[in-house]
C-alpha cells in the first residue's frame, strides 16, 4: 500500500511540473514567434517559413548587414584588421550592449569586430561604421543601398545597431535577414569570430561572452547574431553546417530567450534530418558547340558554372540531366549571352536550371574584317 501511495504522489508532483514541448510543427512555430524561416544557404531555397515577409524590428540582428559591409570593406582593402580606430563621441554615446569605449580611445578593427560579432557591442559597431563611411549616417546609407543591391524589398535601416527605442522606419523581415546572412557567411573570416564562446579585450580587462548560446552546444553551429529589445522581442539568426549542407534560420519576435533558441534548434534539426545537398554533375561531352552565324569565328563551346548544387530530400539520387543547347545563334555575341541550359530533374520535378553561356565576345563578320583577313594572308 505504501508503494502505491508513493507512486501516486510521484505522478501528482510530475503532473504539476511545467513541461515545455517545442514540437517541430508549423503550429508550434506560429505560437512561439512572430516570424521565422529556414533557408538553405547553398541554394537560397526556403525549406520552411512562417510569416517570413512581415515588417518587424530585427533588434541587433540588424548588425548582420553592418558585419557584411565591414567584411566587404576588409576584402576590398578599404580597411584592414590592424587599423587603429579612434573612438568618437557619437560612438561612445550608444546605449545597450557595449564595450564602454571612451572618447579618444584607440582600438584595432580586429578587436572592434570581435566586440560586434561576439558581444553585439553598439559602440564598436557605430565606430566601425564611421570609420568605413566617414559618418554614422553615411554607413546607414550604405546599408540601405546594399539591401537594394541584394533585391531586398522589406528592409529599411535607420541605424547600424538595431536600437529601436527612437526609430520610426527601421524594419526588416525573416526572409531578408536570411538572405543577408547567406552573403555574410560567404566570408570565411566571419567564422573566426562568430564561433568564439569567450574572449577578452584590453589585455584581459574586458570580457566578451557570445550572446549566441548555441555556440559550443549545437552540432555544426557557425554563427551568427542575436537581438533583443522590448519592441522586437527575442530574435536570432543562426547558421550551421553539417555534411556539406549549410542552413540559416531566422526567428523574430519570440516571447523568451529560450523560445528563440529552441525554435532555431527545431528548424535546423528539421533541415538536417530531412534534406541533403547534391553537387550537379555535368557531362561536358554532351555540350555541343554552338554555330555562330556571320561571326568572325564559326562556333563556340558553351561554358557553365562549376560547383552548382541542388537541395533535395534525403535519400534522393535518381537525377536526370536534360541538355538544351542552341544549334546556332546570330553574331555578334557577348560574353555571358545565353546559349542554352541544363535542366536537372528528379522524376518529373525540375530541381535546377544551369545556364550555358558564351565565355567571350564574338564580333560579326564585316566587309572591312574580310578585307583585313585577306590582306594579312597576302
Amino acid at each position: 500500500m505504501k508503494k502505491i501511495i508513493v507512486f501516486i504522489l510521484s505522478l501528482s508532483i510530475f503532473a504539476a511540473m511545467p513541461v515545455e514541448i517545442y514540437a517541430k510543427t508549423d503550429e508550434a512555430r506560429e505560437i512561439i514567434a512572430k516570424s521565422s524561416i529556414l533557408m538553405c544557404m547553398d541554394t537560397g531555397e526556403i525549406i520552411n517559413e512562417n510569416n517570413a515577409y512581415e515588417h518587424l524590428s530585427p533588434a541587433s540582428v540588424t548588425k548582420i548587414m553592418s558585419i557584411l559591409l565591414i567584411m566587404e570593406a576588409i576584402d576590398n582593402g578599404k580597411i584592414s584588421l590592424n587599423d587603429m580606430v579612434t573612438a568618437s563621441e557619437n560612438a561612445v554615446s550608444k546605449g545597450g550592449s557595449q564595450i564602454w569605449l571612451e572618447v579618444g580611445e584607440q582600438m584595432s578593427v580586429n578587436d572592434l569586430l570581435k566586440a560586434v560579432i561576439i558581444a553585439s557591442a553598439n559602440d564598436a559597431c557605430t565606430l566601425l561604421g564611421e570609420y568605413i563611411a566617414g559618418s554614422d549616417s553615411g554607413f546607414v546609407d550604405m546599408m540601405n543601398k546594399r539591401a537594394k543591391e541584394l533585391g531586398l524589398e522589406n528592409t529599411h535601416f535607420e541605424n547600424c545597431t538595431g536600437l529601436d527605442d527612437s526609430v520610426t522606419n527601421h524594419y526588416s523581415c525573416a526572409y531578408d535577414l536570411a538572405v543577408i546572412a547567406c552573403e555574410v557567411m560567404k566570408h570565411d573570416l566571419v567564422k573566426d569570430y562568430s564561433t568564439i564562446w569567450l574572449d577578452y579585450l584590453r589585455n584581459g580587462k574586458t570580457e566578451l561572452n557570445n550572446t549566441n548560446k548555441l555556440i559550443n552546444k549545437y552540432n555544426g553551429i557557425t554563427g551568427l547574431k542575436t537581438g533583443t529589445t522590448s519592441n522586437a522581442g527575442f530574435c536570432l539568426c543562426a547558421t550551421a553546417t553539417r555534411d556539406g549542407l549549410s542552413l540559416v534560420s531566422v526567428v523574430l519576435g519570440a516571447d523568451t530567450s529560450e523560445d528563440r533558441f529552441n525554435l532555431s534548434v527545431n528548424l535546423l534539426d528539421y533541415g538536417f534530418a530531412n534534406y541533403q545537398i547534391n553537387k550537379i554533375k555535368i557531362d561536358e561531352k554532351k555540350i555541343k558547340a554552338v554555330k555562330i552565324k556571320n561571326g568572325v569565328v564559326k562556333s563556340v563551346k558553351p561554358a557553365f558554372p562549376d560547383g552548382d548544387s541542388v537541395l533535395v530530400k534525403k535519400g534522393t539520387d535518381n537525377f536526370t540531366y536534360d541538355y538544351r543547347v542552341k544549334e546556332k545563334v546570330e553574331a555578334p555575341v557577348k560574353a555571358g549571352d545565353i546559349l542554352g541550359e541544363i535542366v536537372v530533374k528528379c522524376g518529373e520535378k525540375e530541381l535546377a536550371s544551369v545556364p550555358l553561356t558564351a565565355d567571350k565576345d564574338i564580333k560579326k563578320t564585316t566587309f572591312s574584317y574580310i578585307f583585313a583577313v585577306l590582306f594579312s594572308n597576302i
